[in-house]
């Protein structure tokens, strides 16, 4: 949308407002209600005064709203404070932030919006918005026709343009208006029709070549699924990684690819000693004197984002950068040149490396993992492991296990299938709700604590859980901004469940007073753990109401991804 249009929206705010909210959204939009689904997530692009967004998510959907005008987007969000809903300054044809949050949609609305896309940007608007769809998705566009007479910006539409583009891009085409429907506010000249285009659910896209590479790509080593691992696990927990996208492609920090295959390959190796490749003799690549075997006695679990090492005790600094060097560089040389698209030598990943002095310090930031280069893999193939990482991770990890089965060294070594398992578990999140309990532990000889879901106070020390705010069994993740202080019996009874959207938004200044308390003056760890694993955040913010809100996103992005049982 132009910022001519923008401005004019927000100057006339209050007026508009009221002139949309006098109509509902079923008179406006009944011609395609039978489309509406009953769960999941819709954004609503161009959300105005919040009407169709509020009756969205009184309808049980989480929604995006998109608003690019600030006076309309301040009123509707004062209007419709709804935990559901997720205000967003975003506009087309780039829908920038929107693609930030790593989310498909079930609903995606442009009411009164696109006769506003100039026609030069409408075929990316649309491409945009189709690659935004889950599977039996459904995009509903109503056009305007009629001429305009104040201040904004219009240009022609037509059905015919949306057939085409639908055609081009793969979605089916339906007119929901059965004829050319009168204005519902009133205005002479003015009619509308709605179009529904569909993204068919034909079981294809990256699961094909996925399964492929796991199931049927030749491998003298265990580093093609170290990789595919490695990558599923930052799209399943890491959404704010992304450094860049494109239509087409997603560009991660090669050092956070790099870190996550040393946690992955740390007990295996170090632990356990299980062979992983064909050749005992030949040895791992990125095992080498000057750096992985210097750091033999630190575990996978101190290796977390956020942590920081210096050289003052054992060049820890100096060796795990090598280490991080080392295996970059393997994965650049080996799976990456060796997974290929079926039948052909068209590499499907791509690494650019870059030139890096070992520090005296590390501070495990996105900017110290970007410090090794760019890892680069197509959208789709993010998309695949950010759905449906649920199914992806047993295949795999199931793959492991045959391939070190097959071994000399471990066939030698009796090792049991328990232990295969053991050893590829990805986290022990007992241990690593240590810190949190002892800085309660701290903080409870100064001051109260309160249980974050009921705001009792926490009485005494050592009677009290430490939860997992969003699962650990449903999302492996020990943030600190995801483990929260909680009375022992309420953590019993909410379990392995999701904090309903409602219950979040009511314990929410609980929640937010909590990690003031605790982590104000540990903030580099706090923020940036919540930059990586949380939505729209940039690695400059410090900001706690800020993480809250990119938390209530990520519940929501969780509960519709895995379709998680919710605690009220």
């Amino acid at each position: 949308m132009s910022a001519k249009n923008i401005t004019y929206y927000s100057q006339q705010a209050e007026s508009l407002s009221a002139q949309y909210d006098n109509v509902s959204f079923t008179d406006v939009h009944s011609d395609w209600l039978r489309h509406l689904p009953d769960k999941g997530w819709a954004l609503d692009v161009g959300a105005g005064s919040g009407r169709d967004a509020a009756y969205l998510a009184n309808k049980g959907l989480s929604v995006v709203a998109v608003e690019p005008a600030e006076g309309m987007r301040s009123l509707a969000r004062a209007k419709y404070s709804h935990p559901n809903i997720h205000w967003i300054d975003d506009t087309l044809p780039e829908l920038q932030k929107v693609f930030a949050l790593q989310i498909k949609f079930d609903l995606i609305l442009l009411s009164a919006v696109w006769m506003h896309i100039a026609p030069s940007n409408r075929e990316r608007a649309f491409r945009k918005l189709s690659s935004l769809l889950k599977p039996n998705g459904k995009l509903v566009i109503s056009l305007r026709h009629g001429e305009c007479h104040d201040e904004r910006v219009m240009y022609e539409v037509s059905i015919s343009e949306q057939a085409q583009l639908a055609s081009k891009f793969g979605l089916s085409y339906e007119l929901a208006t059965a004829q050319v429907a009168t204005d519902k506010l009133g205005r002479d000249g003015v009619s509308w029709q709605t179009v529904v285009l569909t993204l068919p659910d034909d079981g294809t896209g990256a699961f094909p070549l996925i399964r492929n590479i796991v199931v049927n790509d030749n491998k003298s080593s265990t580093y093609k699924l170290a990789l595919l691992r490695s990558l599923l696990r930052i799209a399943e927990g890491h959404p704010g990684a992304v450094m860049s996208q494109s239509d087409d492609c997603i560009e991660l920090p090669l050092g956070l690819v790099s870190l996550y295959w040393m946690k992955l390959y740390k007990p295996l190796v170090d632990t356990f000693a299980m062979q992983q490749n064909s050749n005992a003799n030949k040895g791992l690549g990125f095992i080498k004197e000057t750096g992985w075997q210097q750091l033999r006695s630190i575990a996978n679990n101190d290796l977390y984002l956020g942590a920081n090492y210096s050289n003052s005790a054992g060049n820890i600094a100096s060796n795990l950068h090598q280490t991080l060097k080392d295996i970059s560089s393997t994965i650049k040389e080996m799976p990456v040149k060796h997974i290929t698209l079926p039948g052909t030598k068209e590499a499907v990943f791509s690494v650019e490396t870059k030139t890096t002095r070992k520090p005296n310090a590390i501070l495990l930031d996105s900017d110290y993992l970007a410090s090794f280069g760019s890892f680069y893999l197509p959208k789709t193939i993010w998309d695949a492991m950010a759905q449906f990482s649920v199914w992806i991770e047993p295949a795999l990890l199931n793959e492991w296990v045959l391939q070190m089965e097959k071994y000399r060294a471990n066939e030698n070594m009796a090792f049991t299938r328990q232990d295969y398992f053991e050893a590829l578990r990805w986290d022990n999140p007992q241990r690593n709700t240590n810190k949190v309990r002892q800085r309660i532990n701290a903080l409870l000889t100064q001051q109260p604590v309160n249980c974050v879901w009921s705001g009792k106070n926490l009485n005494r020390a050592g009677h009290y859980a430490v939860d997992h705010a969003i699962p650990f069994a449903r999302w492996p993740n020990n943030d600190l901004w995801n483990l929260l202080p909680s009375n022992s019996q309420i953590n019993l009874k909410k379990s392995d469940k999701l904090p309903s959207a409602l219950k979040l938004n009511d314990c929410r200044a609980e929640i937010i007073h909590w990690w003031q308390s605790a982590w104000q003056g540990d903030g580099a760890e706090f923020f940036t753990q919540a930059t990586f694993a949380l939505p729209m955040l940039s690695k400059q913010n410090r900001s706690f109401e800020d993480v809250f809100e990119a938390f209530s996103l990520q519940r929501d992005r969780l509960r519709d991804l895995q379709q998680l049982a919710e605690w009220y």
